[in-house]
């Protein structure tokens, strides 16, 4: 008996997630967040190190991220404490702080990038209109965790949007927090988004004494 045409090409089709890692990208830690910045000064990539401190502090998707332009984050000449987006997944606004460290590396970027307040942030290398693409950004991800020795496998553009909140969850417990932060509509996703166990509700309530 034949196998129908189309067995045979569901059998022989390669698994898409063959060799590769699957699940929740790891979110770093302070010491490799550290590791990765002494890399890209280092190797004198402003660019990117005002990219990866305004991915660390903004918390974005990369999509919102490569598509900030410099009136975004510039006023008056100066680097805002405070910026607001437009989530394209939700179409809701996010707001987040900038700290000292990476207002100081985009205002280095700004000083040399140049342009107008409505130019982008981090302009694409191909087309100088346009801004770099999250598959690039994905790219330089790789490269960063990779030269400071971590797995490329277990690091993603996601890990750099869950860092800072799973540091600040771990910190204070306080969920409904990184919910508004990370631009979640329902604190479910927030749960899901930083793999919240039994474990972890049971390490915040050892630490908590009455």
């Amino acid at each position: 008996m034949e196998t129908p045409e189309t067995e045979l090409t569901a059998t022989n089709r390669p698994v898409w997630n063959a060799g590769r890692t699957v699940g929740a990208k790891r979110a770093l830690k302070p010491k490799q967040i550290w590791e990765i910045r002494f890399y890209l000064n280092q190797h004198r990539r402003l660019r990117d190190r005002a990219l990866f401190d305004l991915a660390i502090d903004s918390k974005l998707r990369g999509c919102d991220l490569v598509q900030m332009k410099i009136g975004d984050l510039v006023s008056g000449g100066q680097i805002r404490m405070r910026a607001i987006v437009m989530q394209q997944k939700t179409s809701r606004p996010v707001q987040f702080e900038l700290l000292p460290d990476a207002r100081a590396s985009l205002l280095a970027w700004l000083e040399q990038r140049g342009g107008t307040l409505d130019d982008y942030v981090f302009p694409s290398r191909v087309d100088h209109n346009g801004h770099l693409s999250t598959r690039q950004y994905a790219r330089l991800v790789d490269e960063w965790v990779t030269g400071v020795g971590l797995m490329r496998s277990e690091y993603g553009t996601h890990s750099l949007r869950r860092t800072k909140a799973s540091i600040i969850y771990r910190a204070t417990g306080n969920l409904r927090a990184v919910q508004i932060l990370l631009g979640h509509s329902k604190i479910e996703n927030t749960v899901r988004y930083l793999g919240i166990d039994v474990e972890d509700a049971l390490a915040l309530a050892e630490n908590t004494e009455i």
